[in-house]
């Protein structure tokens, strides 16, 4: 490679690099390509060392610290529709000492399932005000996360309760009561979006 190509190579490369770096150091092949990043250059970073591949079609930064929650990380980058819910958003807001197995996430009715080799994905669909409300957006190692709030996941699982298990769902209730300052307005306003008011409320008078 004579110079001037070699140095052309170099600040295509330098681009690419700042680029990565104004999103957090993480970007999924669209998003790159969108900001401007040739492919060429994308695959050539990946083989030299400066890219690492977090999931298919996901790169991040190899000189970034090393991600704190990688999976949700994953899946906020490759499943864009979707919103962390159920066990998993419990693990997130310490409402659990279950250790997730499965990332759980909620689509809407009509969303393409998602194909995923990492990490283990399991998704619910969700339809209307029980999908879109009580969405709160986290800023994890530079990328914006989708979890449901405390008090909208805890209706969630009363809903899911035959699928997460009961036990799971009373021991979220008692941490939530001894670890949060309890919003029962909000916990009873998404028990009645999620069908669940009636079947909430006695553990609740129990707990609170």
């Amino acid at each position: 490679m004579d110079p001037q190509n070699r140095k052309n190579l170099g600040s295509r490369f330098d681009r690419a690099v700042s680029i990565f770096k104004k999103h957090g150091g993480i970007l999924r092949t669209a998003q790159a390509l969108r900001a401007g990043i040739h492919p060429g250059t994308l695959y050539g970073l990946r083989d030299s060392g400066t890219l690492e591949v977090v999931s298919r079609g996901v790169y991040r930064l190899a000189d970034s610290p090393p991600l704190g929650n990688p999976d949700l990380v994953t899946i906020a980058t490759r499943v864009t529709v979707g919103v962390i819910c159920l066990i998993s958003a419990l693990a997130f807001h310490e409402l659990t000492t279950q250790i997730p197995h499965e990332v759980h996430v909620a689509l809407p009715r009509g969303a393409e399932e998602p194909r995923l080799d990492f990490p283990p994905l399991r998704t619910y669909r969700f339809t209307g005000a029980a999908f879109t409300e009580g969405v709160a957006v986290h800023e994890l190692d530079g990328v914006s996360v989708r979890i449901y709030s405390p008090e909208k996941t805890l209706a969630d699982c009363f809903k899911f309760r035959n699928k997460v298990g009961l036990d799971t769902v009373v021991e979220a209730v008692r941490l939530y009561a001894e670890r949060r300052s309890v919003k029962v307005n909000d916990l009873m306003r998404y028990a009645e979006i999620c069908r669940v008011k009636k079947i909430i409320r006695p553990y609740l008078e129990v707990v609170l």
